[in-house]
C-alpha cells in the first residue's frame, strides 16, 4: 500500500489522457453517471420501505423532542461524515472506488480485509432485512386482495390450512428480487428504474402520510409519553438512537461516488446536498405525521395503524414491495462489482457466459440471504447488532478517522480535536448499542424460534 504522506505530485503517473484520476480496474461502470442520477440512488436508499418503521422505531422510544431534535441532528451528522468520505475519493493522486480501498490505501492491508468484512456483515444484513420486508409487503397485498375478491380462491387454498407460512412468502420475495439481480449488470444500469422507485417510495409513503393525517384529524387526544420503564425504557432509547444513523447511511458511499461523472468530488457533494435537503423530507413527512396521529401506540410498520379502503392499503403494500426489491439490488451492488471485477465479467449482459454467471453467483447470495431471512424472521434485534458493530465504525468512526489522517497536516488544532471527539463519541455510541442489541437478542430469543411463523 502507498504511504499516506506522499504528495499527489509524485502521482502524475495515474492521470489519464484528459488530466482525470484514473480509477483501478473494475468491470462495472464507472464516471458515467450524472450527479442527479445518483442523487437519486442515494435518495432511493433513504426512503425506501423502511421509513414506514420509523414512526414506531424511532419516534415512539424518543418522543416529540427526542425524535425530532434526533432526526435533524442525525442528518447534519450524516452529511458530514459523508462530505468527509467523498472529499477523500482522489486521495493521493488516485480514486478509490470502494471503501475498503480507501481504508487499505490510508492505513495498510489490514485495514482493507477489516472495512470489507464489516461492510459485507452490513450489507448482507440490510439486504437480508430488505427481504423480510418484501415479504410483509407481499404477504398483505396478497391479504388484501384476497378481501377485494381478487384471489380469494388461491389464498384460501394456502392459508386457511395453514400451509401458506411466512417462509414461504419470504421465499417469493426472495425469488423475485433474484429475477431483478438477473437482469441489471450494474449500479449504473438502473437508469430509468430509479426513476420507477422514486414513483413507488411516493406512492406508499403519500398514501401512509394521507390516512395517518386522515386518522389524526378524527382521533381523540393520543398518548405521546414514552413507554416502558427502568432498564427496558434506557435500552430502548438507546435502540432507537441508533436507528437515527441507520436511516440516513448506506455504507457505500465511495461505490457509489465511482459511478459519478467529473469532475467526481464536485458532482458527489451535489449529489449529498440533495439526498440531505429534498431527499429527507419524505421521510421527515412520514415519520412525524405517522408519530403524531397514532401517538405511543404506532406500530413498527406504520401501515398497520392506518384505516382506509382496502384497495389502497394494497397499493400501498405492492409499491413498497417492488421498490425494496430495486433498494436492494442497490445495497448488493458491491457484492456484484468484487464478484463480477475478480472473474472477468465484462461486456455485453445478454451473454450467455454473462448471464449464466450472474444467475449462479447472485442466484447463490440472494439464496442464502432469503434462508437467513426466513431462518431468522425476527432479524431486527441482530440488524441492531449489525449496525452497533458496522455502520457506527464505517460511517461515523472510520470517516473521521481517515480525514484526520489523511488531511493532518492540513487541519488546525481545533479541527483535529473536533475530529477526535467525534471518533470518540461514536465509539461510545457504538459499544452501548452493541449492549442493547445483545439484550433485546437474549430476551426475544425466548421467545421466538427458528423458521418462526411471526
Amino acid at each position: 500500500m502507498p504511504n499516506v504522506g506522499r504528495n499527489d505530485s509524485e502521482h502524475e503517473n495515474h492521470k489519464d489522457g484528459k488530466g482525470n484520476v484514473k480509477a483501478p480496474e473494475t468491470a462495472h461502470q464507472i464516471s458515467s453517471d450524472s450527479w442527479f442520477q445518483v442523487a437519486f440512488v442515494l435518495t432511493t436508499g433513504i426512503n425506501s420501505a423502511y421509513v414506514l418503521g420509523y414512526s414506531g422505531t424511532i419516534m415512539v422510544p424518543l418522543g416529540w423532542v427526542g425524535g425530532v431534535v434526533g432526526l435533524i441532528l442525525a442528518t447534519m451528522i450524516s452529511l458530514y461524515a459523508n462530505a468527509l468520505v467523498a472529499m477523500l475519493h482522489e486521495y493521493g493522486g488516485r480514486r478509490h472506488i470502494r471503501c475498503r480501498d480507501l481504508a487499505g490505501f490510508i492505513y495498510g492491508r489490514w485495514a482493507y480485509t477489516l472495512t470489507w468484512a464489516l461492510q459485507y456483515v452490513n450489507l448482507f444484513m440490510i439486504n437480508t432485512g430488505y427481504i423480510i420486508l418484501a415479504e410483509g409487503f407481499f404477504r398483505e397485498f396478497f391479504f388484501y386482495f384476497y378481501m377485494f375478491n381478487v384471489v380469494q380462491a388461491t389464498y384460501l387454498l394456502f392459508w386457511d390450512d395453514h400451509t401458506m407460512k411466512l417462509p414461504y412468502f419470504i421465499a417469493i420475495a426472495g425469488f423475485v428480487c433474484a429475477m431483478f439481480a438477473f437482469g441489471i449488470p450494474t449500479l449504473s444500469a438502473l437508469g430509468v428504474w430509479l426513476g420507477f422507485s422514486t414513483l413507488l417510495s411516493l406512492a406508499y409513503i403519500v398514501i401512509a402520510f394521507v390516512l395517518s393525517l386522515k386518522d389524526g384529524l378524527n382521533a381523540p387526544p393520543r398518548d405521546f409519553s414514552i413507554p416502558g420503564d427502568g432498564a427496558g425504557k434506557i435500552f430502548s432509547i438507546i435502540g432507537a438512537s441508533a436507528n437515527l444513523v441507520f436511516a440516513y447511511n448506506t455504507g457505500m458511499l465511495p461505490e457509489i461516488q465511482a459511478t459519478i461523472k467529473q469532475p467526481v468530488v464536485t458532482n458527489m457533494m451535489k449529489a449529498l446536498y440533495f439526498q440531505f435537503t429534498v431527499g429527507v423530507l419524505p421521510l421527515y413527512l412520514v415519520t412525524f405525521t405517522g408519530y403524531w396521529a397514532y401517538g405511543n401506540s404506532t406500530s413498527a410498520y406504520l401501515l398497520n395503524n392506518v384505516n382506509g379502503p382496502v384497495w389502497v392499503k394494497a397499493v400501498a403494500n405492492i409499491t413498497a414491495f417492488l421498490q425494496s426489491v430495486i433498494a436492494l439490488h442497490i445495497f448488493a451492488s458491491p457484492m456484484y462489482e468484487y464478484a463480477d471485477t475478480k472473474y472477468g465479467i465484462t461486456g455485453s449482459a445478454l451473454q450467455i457466459k454473462n448471464l449464466t454467471f450472474r444467475i449462479l453467483l447472485r442466484g447463490g447470495y440472494l439464496t442464502f440471504n432469503t434462508f437467513v431471512s426466513a431462518l431468522l424472521p425476527f432479524l431486527g434485534d441482530f440488524m441492531s447488532l449489525t449496525g452497533a458493530i458496522s455502520t457506527f465504525p464505517l460511517t461515523f468512526i472510520l470517516a473521521n478517522h481517515m480525514y484526520l489522517t489523511a488531511k493532518k497536516d492540513k487541519q488546525s488544532s481545533m479541527q483535529q480535536l473536533w475530529h477526535w471527539l467525534n471518533i470518540v463519541f461514536f465509539s461510545i455510541m457504538s459499544l452501548v448499542a452493541t449492549v442493547s442489541a445483545v439484550r433485546l437478542i437474549s430476551v426475544d430469543s425466548k421467545t421466538y424460534h427458528l423458521f418462526a411463523d411471526l
